[in-house]
């Protein structure tokens, strides 16, 4: 997911289940202290998230609105929400840092989301930087930003995932060992003839 980068470094791993929510552009009939009151509110989606979520939100990468501030981002933790990730932006920097909840960012704005959204709609599909996220998905954040795992597809990652690590861990091997890229990365024939003659030693 593009601009989903992590509000502080040092921010460990997460793997969890999207829980998505949906913000389309302000409009000023929407944008008003009745519309926090009603059912379909942020307010109203956060007390719907589960332990262990990941909530991701489409914020269509606007980045002079700020989604989320503390008070929210206090609640999602106190709710056990695993992390939070946007293509959007947070305020209340300092409060939010605060809370402790892991957050994926495009940054940093003053104004609150009134300013440029309104929240419409939760547990449906969305767009996140650019990304298609459906409702369970399975969000894996760390410092080099997240990505999308599609629930259907997950056993045939779970699959494949340790050996493309073993793989890459052999490559390093070699490359630490002086051995030229080309031929090694990607593998040619005789390369990988080798690492699975590595395997089997």
């Amino acid at each position: 997911m593009r601009g989903t980068k992590p509000i502080r470094e040092g921010q460990k791993r997460i793997v969890g289940p999207a829980f998505t929510l949906r913000f389309v552009p302000a409009r000023e009939d929407l944008a008003t202290p009745a519309s926090w009151a009603s059912p379909i509110s942020t307010r109203g989606a956060i007390e719907a998230m589960p332990e262990g979520a990941v909530a991701v939100v489409d914020a269509m990468g606007i980045t002079d609105a700020g989604i989320f501030g503390d008070i929210l981002c206090a609640r999602m933790a106190k709710r056990g929400v695993a992390a939070l990730v946007t293509d959007g932006v947070m305020r209340d920097i300092a409060g939010v840092l605060g809370t402790g909840l892991p957050v994926w960012c495009n940054g940093v704005a003053a104004p609150p989301s009134v300013a440029g959204l309104t929240f419409v709609a939760w547990q449906q599909p969305i767009g996140c930087g650019g990304v298609a996220v459906f409702p369970d998905d399975v969000i894996v954040v760390d410092d080099d930003g997240a990505v999308v795992i599609p629930a259907a597809l997950l056993d045939d990652v779970l699959a494949m995932a340790p050996e493309q690590e073993r793989q890459e861990a052999w490559i390093m091997e070699e490359v630490g060992r002086g051995v030229p890229l080309p031929g090694l990365y990607p593998m040619n024939a005789e390369t990988q003839a080798r690492y699975e003659a590595s395997k089997k030693a």
